[in-house]
This record gives C-alpha cells, structure tokens and sequence, in this order.
C-alpha cells in the first residue's frame, strides 16, 4: 500500500518489513544499494486470529549524489556570502576536486587563504553528515593552492639552506595545515634537515632543524 510517494522517496505498507520494502523499491525503480531504508513500524501479527494486528511501515529515500550535495552546499554558503560563482569539479578516486571561479574570489582566499581552508572545512562535514559518502573534497579558486604550494616549496628549499649552513633551528610562521603539509612533504627526504610542528591552532608553526 502507498502511503506517500516522491519522486526521491515513498513510504510504503506491507504485512511485513521485508514485503513493505520490496514494494517500495519496486515503486522507485531502484535496487537495495542505491537507497536509504527507514522502518518507520515494525508491524505486529496482533494477539488472536490477527486481532490487533498492523502492517510494517518503511520509507525509502534515494541516496544523496555526491558531487550534486557538493554543489548545491557550496552555492548555497556562496550566495550567502553575497558571491555568485561557477563550479566545476572533477573527481579522481576518492578525492572531488572543486574549483570555483567568479568575480571577487579573493574574499573566498582570505589571509593566506584561511577562508578558503575553512569553507573546504565545513564542506567536507557536510559531506560526512551522509555516511555512505566516502568522498574527501578539496576547493581551490584562481589556481591559488597550486601558486601558493609553489611559494612554500620554493621557501621550504631556502629555509634548508639556511639551515644547513648555520647548523641552526627555524621557525616559520604560523600555517595551515595544508601549509604546513607542504612544509614537512617537501623536506621529508632532505638528507640536511629534519621538520616538527609546534604550538596549538591558529598559531602552530613549523620548525626546521638541522639533523
């Protein structure tokens, strides 16, 4: 029996849990894999003779499609930021990758691009709240990660030098983490230096030491 029916969802009746369910995907058109069930009732067989009794009540619900949530959370936090942007994404195993592009996407760097991290943050929680998305979404605008993960190399390869001339520790700036990463990658075989983080965010920082 069809108690509601969306076009993303439907519940349905059934003398049993099972029976209900098979209704309800056969409503959708879908298969186990590419749905949420919910068992709103059980159902009961009643006392005697079926007195009493009541059927099973279930809801199905298509699962989410990952990269759509991506977009429509995004445009959604843009828009209230007061910022219309384009998004294009293209995703490579288990990694989205997200580039927005648009007028004043400067405000979506921020300082050293603290906005930017923070909005790929919030999007990836978002993408957690549904489970059975297993997707890590990396954000990036104007080409800015990739210019500034070639700034930090290129600073990482100076502080080494400098290191390994004066045989003495250097700290650098508080970073991100991705900043950070950067730092530590880039050094990680360096025969010369060895790299810890210190201090507590927004203020943990790398330090550079000779080995």
């Amino acid at each position: 029996m069809d108690i509601e029916n969306k076009p993303d969802s439907t519940e349905r009746l059934g003398s049993t849990v099972e029976e209900a369910t098979e209704e309800a995907l056969k409503a959708l058109g879908k298969q186990r894999n590419e749905v949420k069930i919910t068992i709103l009732d059980e159902g009961s067989k009643g006392i005697v003779f079926g007195i009493g009794s009541r059927p099973a009540k279930v809801r199905v619900e298509l699962k989410p499609e990952p990269i759509q949530t991506v977009k429509d959370f995004l445009r959604e936090v843009t828009l209230a930021m007061g910022l219309t942007v384009n998004i294009e994404t293209n995703q490579r195993d288990k990694h989205l990758y997200v580039n927005l592009t648009g007028e004043n996407m400067g405000i979506l760097i921020g300082k050293r691009g603290q906005t930017l991290d923070a909005l790929q943050y919030i999007t990836n929680l978002a993408v957690g709240r549904h489970g059975d998305l297993q997707m890590s979404v990396v954000i990036d605008t104007e080409n800015y990660r990739r210019r500034r993960r070639d700034t930090l190399e290129s600073l990482a390869r100076t502080i080494s030098r400098k290191v390994r001339d004066t045989r003495q520790s250097v700290k650098l700036e508080p970073m991100t983490r991705f900043e950070r990463h950067v730092i530590h990658t880039m050094l990680q075989n360096d025969k010369n230096v060895k790299t810890h983080s210190e201090g507590n965010e927004p203020y943990r920082h790398v330090v550079v030491s000779p080995k």
